[in-house]
């Protein structure tokens, strides 16, 4: 990728393709580039990476999506769900961040950057919820560590693209604001 060969900074919106592409933080490494992964739907991530610093012991995201969000996952056609069949809150998913991303890649790139500010995409474990009653997309994250046990959760108010959050794009021109700010607050 040129702009990583060149020692450049890039910043990452479906940080989920960095986990079938490891090279390119190898090749980040080896230029002197930068991949920046924007906090996005998420809230706490200063905290998560602080603690991973120390002994994280589990990391896990429990999220709710109204069923729009979750039209076209290549696992629910897998597994033969229907989006339109659901009448109350179902569990469509449980298992890892990478598991995750494997089938929900439009959805879940928001566990993909949990996973890497903490304990990695094979521990960072996740709950899918499919809830015909609600309107934003709901993730509810808890973090044990040697330093600290902590929960977070945030509601975020979708898109244009009921896959996405309206905060998604704010996070990356904070992260861009940031990149050349006299002073930059959080880890």
């Amino acid at each position: 990728m040129p702009v990583l060969t060149a020692g450049k900074e890039l910043v990452v919106l479906s940080c989920g393709g960095l986990l079938h592409r490891p090279e390119l933080i190898e090749l980040a490494e080896t230029h002197g580039g930068r991949i920046h992964v924007p906090t996005g739907a998420l809230l706490g991530l200063d905290a998560v990476a602080a603690a991973a610093e120390g002994e994280i012991t589990s990391v896990k995201m429990v999220t709710r999506k109204p069923l729009k969000g979750l039209q076209g996952a290549p696992f629910l056609k897998e597994q033969g769900i229907s989006i339109d069949q659901i009448a109350e809150r179902t569990l469509v998913f449980s298992g890892s961040a990478r598991e995750a991303i494997k089938g929900f890649p439009a959805n879940l790139n928001v566990a993909v950057a949990l996973s890497l500010a903490g304990i990695g995409p094979d521990r960072t474990m996740l709950e899918i919820w499919a809830d015909p009653e609600i309107t934003r997309n709901m993730h509810t994250i808890t973090v044990e560590s040697d330093a600290a046990m902590f929960s977070m959760s945030i509601e975020n108010i979708p898109t244009d693209n009921p896959k996405t959050g309206r905060i998604t794009a704010q996070s990356v021109s904070a992260l861009v604001r940031k990149l050349s700010a006299p002073l930059r607050v959080g880890t």
